[in-house]
């Protein structure tokens, strides 16, 4: 059987002795064609790898920043046909592209359909921020059969225990979230995150990603020292919604993208 795209890219990535730049945007945001021109605007830049998010009332992890382009998008009209669309076209870009959903929606939707229909427009597996693998026995057998990736998150929080056994569960990467508490930019990166990544190394060889704060090249640079994966959200949302029009979003999103790019290859 062969490697799943984001297999491939994390090869590809360790034999050029570099992290993987992964960024999210939700689906939608700030509507449905400007959310394609910006993912496409992001692989450009240097984006690995995209997260598409699914926009959702009711997020438990979002900061402000992530919760404000989700509102956006679901007033707008963006359903989860959507989201399985855009995800499609971003995977076109050639960039592997996982979605970014809480549960309920897939549950609601069905977790086989779910399944079938992302990996037929493309999208190499989900991120489930709310998902133990202990209770993801059906999302485990669709996304078998489907050939998508699992990627489940651990916190500094984790005890051993479970950061053995989410592992074991995982595939594609593993997401650590570098800090307790919701996601958004911040002035520092965690002084968890390298301890948490570090317990990872002992019990799997998956690579991991670090995700929650990273916003310029600087940070991305230092969590690049440690983690497989530097995963960027709130700074990139941030591009586009404090921009005056969709021209100015998309160039300032360049920007950032080239900085972060820049900062996971020095």
């Amino acid at each position: 059987m062969s490697a799943s795209p984001i297999t491939a890219l994390f090869d590809r990535t360790r034999a050029e002795d570099r992290a993987a730049l992964v960024g999210y945007l939700p689906a939608g945001f700030p509507d449905k064609e400007l959310s394609i021109a910006a993912i496409e605007t992001m692989v450009e830049a240097g984006v690995d790898l995209v997260e598409v998010g699914l926009p959702y009332s009711d997020p438990v992890m979002d900061g402000p920043t992530i919760q404000a382009a989700a509102d956006r998008a679901l007033a707008g009209g963006t359903r989860i046909s959507d989201v399985i669309e855009i995800a499609g076209r971003s995977a076109a870009t050639g960039a592997p592209t996982v979605v970014m959903t809480y549960w309920n929606p897939v549950e609601r939707y069905g977790v086989d359909r779910f399944a079938l229909e992302l990996a037929a427009a493309g999208g190499a597996g989900l991120i489930t921020p709310d998902m133990i693998p202990d209770e993801a026995e059906e999302w485990m057998a669709a996304s078998e059969a489907h050939g998508l990736d699992r990627i489940f998150l651990v916190a500094p929080s984790s005890s051993d225990e479970r950061l053995a056994m989410t592992a074991e569960a995982a595939s594609g990467f593993i997401y650590a979230t570098a800090v307790m508490g919701v996601t958004g930019q911040r002035e520092q990166t965690s002084s968890l995150a390298p301890e948490l990544v570090g317990r990872l190394r002992k019990v799997t060889d998956k690579p991991v990603g670090v995700g929650l704060g990273v916003s310029n090249g600087a940070q991305a640079h230092e969590v690049a020292g440690f983690a497989d994966a530097v995963i960027v959200g709130s700074a990139l949302v941030r591009c586009l919604l404090d921009a005056p029009d969709a021209e100015a979003g998309l160039a300032a999103l360049r920007r950032l993208v080239t900085d972060l790019r820049a900062g996971v290859e020095r």
